[in-house]
Formats: structure tokens, sequence, C-alpha cells
């Protein structure tokens, strides 16, 4: 492999701190069910390989490809890396802790480390966050690491130890939606038009009719 460092790596850090949530904090604890066409199982190892049309669920996590090599450790934490077809990307989905939003994310490879808490999209990588089944943040390059224990992430615009960039340009790409406002005050007018309501004057600056209008013409 060469090691030689990527002349057009890109670092970018983003914080999604304006709405104060990580990923589902009980996922962790949760089993993972996988289904596939194939399994192989290594006790002495402790892996497990899937293949074929792998899909996994652990809670609110989603994951799919077309290869999954699963390992636990001792402590019984879960290590997944997904490989995906010739040409297609691997999927990743987890809703974040106490909020209507997802994170999506595709990639090449994507590794789940369930001790750091951390996903690690590689190759063609793509991240999102969704409101709902709208797309608020969208971001992508090489390399994309997501932190659910402090929700953050990072994004290289090329595969450390290789020469060339992963992504078109070798260059990282980000879209950010601006952060919803704080709520309007109680009584305030809301829709399409909104109606002033304006206090009261006294009689002498009152408006007062002009004379001589001609009548309304239709």
């Amino acid at each position: 492999m060469n090691k030689k460092p990527a002349c057009l790596a890109i670092a970018l850090l983003l914080v999604l701190a304006v709405v104060p949530a990580g990923a589902e904090k009980a996922d962790r604890t949760k089993p993972m069910n996988v289904e596939a066409d194939t399994l192989r199982y290594d006790d002495l190892q402790q892996t497990s390989v899937f293949t074929g049309k792998v899909v996994v669920t652990k809670g609110t996590i989603v994951i799919r490809g077309a290869k999954m090599v699963v390992r636990q450790d001792p402590e019984g934490y879960q290590f997944g890396t997904v490989t995906a077809e010739a040409g297609r990307l691997a999927f990743f989905r987890q809703k974040r802790d106490g909020v209507e939003e997802f994170i999506e994310g595709e990639a090449e490879t994507i590794e789940y480390d369930g001790k750091a808490d951390k996903v690690r999209f590689i190759g063609r990588a793509e991240m999102r966050r969704l409101r709902g089944a709208t797309i608020n943040d969208e971001t992508s390059g090489a390399v994309i690491t997501y932190d659910n224990t402090n929700d953050q992430f990072t994004v290289d615009g090329a595969v450390a130890g290789t020469a060339t960039p992963a992504n078109p340009g070798g260059r990282v790409r980000a879209t950010l939606a601006p952060r919803p406002t704080a709520a309007a005050p109680a009584g305030a007018a809301s829709g399409p038009r909104a109606a002033a309501v304006l206090p009261a004057q006294p009689a002498s600056a009152r408006l007062r009719a002009t004379p001589n209008l001609p009548p309304e013409t239709r």
C-alpha cells in the first residue's frame, strides 16, 4: 500500500450543534439482526461473514450491502464491515436521539464500530441529515467518519494511503440548510398572510374620508 500522504486530501469538521441530539443511545444495547443469502461463522476468530443482499437491523440502525463481516470482542461489542456490489454503494441509516431526525450515509465500504460508537464511510462517501423526509444537510467526500458520541463528523477528500481520490475531483462538498428559528411568540399570526392588529387611535388622529370620489368602476 502506498504510504505517501494523499496530496488531494482535504479535512472538514462539521458540528451539528444547534440541535443537541446524538444518535439513538439505546441502539448500542440492542441485538444485531442480520439477513443474508449465506453465512459463514468462525468460532475461533469470533467472526461471522454474511454474503448476498445483506440487511442488518440494530435498534433504529439499518445497514444494507452485498457482504458484511461481523466481529465481536470479549466485552460483547460488535464491529461490522459492509461492502457494496461492484459499481454500487452500501447504505446506513440511524435515528438521532430525542428528535425526529435521521442520519443516512452511502459508500463503497461502511465500517461500524460498536465500542467507539462510530461509523466510517469509505469510497464515494455521502452522508445526509434528514428532518422527516426532508434533507437538511448533505456532504460528500472520499471518507466520512461520523462520531455518534458527540454528533460530529469529519470528511476527507481522498482515502489515506492512496494516490488518487475516491470521489470526483478529490474535493469535499457540503450543503448546510439554515437551522429553524426560535418559535414565534404566543398569539403571533401564521400562514401565508399575517394580519397585524394595531392599537386604537383617538378620533383626531384617524384618517378622514376624502369627499367627491368618483364611483367605483368595474
